[in-house]
């Protein structure tokens, strides 16, 4: 039994509070107090539903030099996350039945946050032949994605949105257009020209977006089922305007942003550092201000860190031969709850949905309740600041653009069905 005293609750459906939380066989027993063996004291903090994760590389199989389920799956517990969808372009790719399996086993038994992996859309990422959809999803596979990868046949999308549909799965697309986008690494523009850096323009994400809708149009017309198309790491302006229509027209679309896009711009790469290499790239303060706005009406479903960690040696490398990606499980509360919620007033209960309903609505599931008898499933967020400090990351990629910045809304407490998997109380 775990008593939470004296703490305020907030979700989706506002604050309040404080009240005496009673956790115990994995559930919300009371919000009235009781008795039990641990009391952790509340006053000034949070409890929040766990955090859902929707986009994270725990490079397993493969590269484990650079994440593993065990580094990758502390990280998450860390930054509150109860559930993290693994992305699928691993070496070899999670395309089998086996692979989902053999991950959902190995995380099961490391007892941290409970592993959703997504699985690959086409075998071996390679944009041609489906996967077993019904099959993956027997396995325990959440989605179908070839993220990492554009899909670039129109017709291998639509037949892959038919298959999922079937078996109640969404696929979620990287949406650039490969030959728009050619070898940039930042974003197209006058900045990109100064630096000498081919460019990555914000065209290429919204003619994939453009195009994808209609394919989504196509199978819905086709389908008995309902096809789920799910828009990862959204970046552009523009981009942010195609999702919003298609909401708007009734499309069954979703779409997600990044703790990086939402808090940087292509700014940060002025002075050439590999660290703020992403893709898609950082983009203008007008995209940013696009995005946050998106936060605000809904057209943004989730908040999903791309979590991407690489070597040191490999981003120590000069701008074209680094990889991209950034690390950010263990930081992207604490940060958005700064920069968005503190520093630009977006409601606390939003930012909230946008870790946990919101990435859950996208799977379709459930959300968590701050309810007796709901799953105790729970993050327990102290807004007292702290600076980042990379190198106590659990995650294996111990850099951060965020580094030495002072943040608050750390979690100090989370809970799995009830068990503490982090505490930092």
């Amino acid at each position: 039994m775990i008593l939470i005293r004296n703490v305020r609750l907030v979700d989706a459906r506002g604050e309040r509070g404080p009240l005496d939380v009673l956790v115990g066989e994995g559930r919300i027993l009371s919000l009235e107090g009781g008795e039990a063996k641990t009391i952790v004291d509340g006053t000034g903090r949070f409890l929040a539903p766990g955090f859902l994760d929707l986009h994270a590389h725990l490079r397993e199989p493969g590269e484990e030099v650079k994440e593993d389920l065990a580094s990758g799956l502390l990280a998450a517990v860390r930054g509150g996350y109860t559930h993290v969808v693994s992305m699928p372009n691993t070496k070899p790719p999670v395309d089998t039945p086996e692979t989902v399996r053999a991950l959902r086993e190995k995380a099961e038994a490391l007892g941290l946050a409970r592993l959703l992996p997504a699985a690959a859309l086409t075998q071996g990422q390679e944009g041609r032949l489906l996967t077993p959809a019904g099959l993956l999803r027997e396995a325990g596979a959440v989605l179908l994605t070839d993220d990492g990868r554009t899909n670039e046949d129109a017709g291998v999308l639509a037949a892959g949105l038919l298959q999922a549909a079937s078996f109640g799965l969404p696929v979620a697309v990287h949406a650039e257009d490969a030959s728009l986008r050619r070898g940039g690494v930042m974003n197209d523009g006058e900045l990109a020209d100064l630096l000498g850096l081919p460019g990555n323009p914000p065209e290429a994400e919204a003619a994939r977006i453009a195009r994808d809708l209609e394919v989504l149009r196509y199978a819905l017309r086709r389908s008995p089922a309902t096809p789920r198309l799910h828009v990862q790491h959204l970046s552009t302006q523009r981009g942010l305007e195609l999702v919003r229509e298609a909401k708007r027209a009734g499309l069954p679309v979703t779409a997600e942003a990044t703790p990086h896009h939402l808090t940087l711009t292509e700014e940060a790469l002025r002075g050439l550092d590999p660290l703020y290499k992403v893709a898609p790239p950082l983009r203008t303060a007008e995209d940013q201000e696009a995005l946050l706005e998106g936060l605000l009406d809904g057209t943004l479903d989730a908040i999903a860190t791309d979590h991407a960690p690489h070597t040191e040696a490999e981003k120590e490398m000069d701008l074209l031969r680094a990889p991209f990606g950034i690390p950010s499980l263990e930081v992207a509360f604490p940060l958005l709850y700064t920069e968005l919620h503190l520093k630009r007033g977006l409601p606390l209960p939003r930012l909230v949905a946008l870790f946990s309903e919101g990435p859950r609505r996208v799977l379709g599931l459930p959300p968590l309740l701050l309810e007796e008898g709901a799953e105790a499933s729970l993050v327990l967020l102290d807004p007292r600041e702290r600076p980042v400090d990379p190198r106590g990351f659990a995650s294996k990629a111990r850099f951060s653009p965020w580094a030495g910045r002072s943040l608050g809304g750390w979690p100090v407490l989370t809970l799995v069905e009830g068990r503490v998997v982090h505490q930092a109380l």
